[in-house]
C-alpha cells in the first residue's frame, strides 16, 4: 500500500532529490561538502524486445544475439551520470580509488574507472545517504535508454567461426562506416540531453558500467540453451553499442572485450532500490498517526 501512495505522490518519470550530509572521512555529518542525493526518474514496468548480451555458438559457429521479449520491473535510476565532483568525495573519504580521467570541470561525468571503482562508490554512497544504491542491470540500462538503447548492433557472418579476429574487424568496420565523429572529451552533463525518459545523455560518449555479467551461452539448432557459462570477471557495458570489459578496465580504448570501435569513456549511473525509502516511508507514518492520536488526546 506504502508503495502505490508513493508512486502515485511522484508520478511515472517524476525527478526526485532530497538533501543529505554526506560524509567525510571522519565519519562526521558536514566533514564534506553538504550535497543532494542525486536526482532520479521513475521507470515504470515495460515489456522489451531485448537482445540478450554476451557470447552465442550454435554449433560451435559465433550466432547473433537472440532478441527475448522481456519484462522489466518499475525501478528508479539516476537522471545524470555521476559526475567527478560527487565521485571526488568518495575518493576524499578514502571508500574510492581516484579516477584515471582528470579535468578541472567539476559537472563532467566521472570517466577512467573500473567496474570495482563503481561498485564502490555504490557502497559508499548508500551508506553515506542511508539509502540501497546499485549498479542497474543490462534489462534496466536499456528501459531507461529507451531509443538510445545501442544493444548488439552488429551483423553475424558465417566467417566468423574460422578466425575470431575477423568478427572484431568486421565490426569495426561496421562501427566506423556510421560516421559517427570521434568525440572523446568527456561534455557538461545535460550536453546530449534527455531521452523520451527522461535520462540524460545516454548513448552519448560515456558508456555506462552495469551490473551484468558476460556470459557464453551455446544454443541448440531450435535455438533452445544448452548451456551457460557466466564469467563475472567481465561485465557489460550499454552506450552506442554494447561492450564487455574487465572488471579492472578503467580505460576503454585499451581494448577490454570490447567489439566494434571502443567505447571512448567508460563511467556509470546507479539504481536506488525502493525497500529502504518504504521503511522510511513507513516509519513516518507511523511517527504522524502516534503524533496525531497523541494530540487527539
Amino acid at each position: 500500500m506504502h508503495l502505490h501512495l508513493y508512486e502515485a505522490a511522484i508520478g511515472a518519470a517524476a525527478t526526485l532529490a532530497v538533501p543529505v550530509a554526506i560524509v567525510g572521512m571522519s565519519g562526521e555529518p558536514g566533514h564534506a561538502t553538504l550535497h543532494e542525493v542525486h536526482p532520479t526518474v521513475v521507470i515504470a514496468e515495460a515489456v522489451l524486445d531485448y537482445p540478450l548480451p554476451g557470447e552465442f555458438l550454435v554449433g560451435g559457429t559465433p550466432a547473433a544475439a537472440p532478441v527475448d521479449r522481456i519484462s522489466a520491473p518499475a525501478f528508479q535510476i539516476m537522471k545524470q551520470q555521476v559526475s567527478l565532483a560527487d565521485y571526488d568525495l568518495c575518493v576524499a573519504a578514502g571508500a574510492c580509488k581516484p579516477a584515471e580521467a582528470a579535468s578541472s570541470q567539476a559537472d563532467i561525468p566521472v570517466t577512467g574507472v573500473n567496474f570495482l571503482d563503481a561498485e564502490a562508490y555504490a557502497r559508499w554512497y548508500s551508506k553515506a545517504t542511508g539509502q540501497t544504491w546499485r549498479l542497474p542491470t543490462a534489462i534496466e540500462a536499456a528501459a531507461a535508454a529507451a531509443e538510445r538503447f545501442g544493444g548488439e548492433s552488429f551483423s553475424a557472418a558465417a566467417d566468423d567461426a574460422a578466425n575470431p579476429s575477423v568478427r572484431w574487424l568486421r565490426r569495426y568496420r561496421e562501427e566506423a562506416a556510421a560516421k559517427r565523429p570521434a568525440d572523446p572529451e568527456p561534455k557538461a552533463r545535460g550536453h546530449y540531453g534527455p531521452n523520451t525518459r527522461g535520462i540524460e545523455d545516454f548513448g552519448g560518449n560515456v558508456w555506462e558500467w552495469t551490473a551484468t555479467c558476460y556470459a557464453r551461452t551455446t544454443l541448440g539448432a531450435d535455438g533452445t540453451i544448452e548451456s551457460v557459462i557466466d564469467n563475472c570477471g567481465v561485465h557489460v557495458l550499454e552506450g552506442r553499442h554494447r561492450a564487455y570489459m574487465s572488471n579492472f578496465v578503467r580505460d576503454g580504448k585499451s581494448g577490454g572485450c570490447a567489439v566494434g570501435t571502443p567505447p571512448e569513456n567508460l563511467g556509470f549511473r546507479l539504481v536506488r532500490d525502493e525497500d529502504s525509502m518504504i521503511a522510511r516511508a513507513g516509519n513516518w507514518l507511523r511517527s504522524a498517526l502516534r503524533r496525531a492520536t497523541a494530540d487527539a488526546a
